[in-house]
């Protein structure tokens, strides 16, 4: 048996459905891309997430909310920066988009 990746990408959504997993998000679509600054390696992300069922209005709200303050422990990588960027009601759910980005931790 393999060990799970240690990218960036899947750290990131194995965080965010962990706050989640009272609703067992359905992850539609998933975007990374390389980024670079002078001092630091990273990467840019979207992710897009479909919330169904009872509650997913108020928890897409909370999770809105308190975000970027939330303790991502990203094995080998650090959460720079993370926000909920569009969140649309879908028949008995949410649909939510977030964008981070992650840099390597050296």
């Amino acid at each position: 048996m393999r060990p799970p990746p240690n990218d960036a990408t899947t750290a990131l959504l194995r965080a965010i459905c962990r706050n989640l997993v009272r609703f067992d998000p359905v992850v539609e679509e998933v975007r990374s891309r390389s980024w670079t600054s002078a001092t630091f390696v990273g990467a840019r992300h979207e992710l897009w997430l479909l919330l169904r069922g009872q509650g997913t209005k108020a928890a897409a709200d909370r999770l809105s909310e308190s975000l970027d303050v939330r303790e991502f422990n990203l094995r080998g990588h650090i959460l720079a920066d993370i926000s909920v960027v569009a969140s649309e009601p879908v028949e008995d759910g949410v649909r939510l988009r977030v964008e981070a980005l992650t840099v390597e931790d050296a």
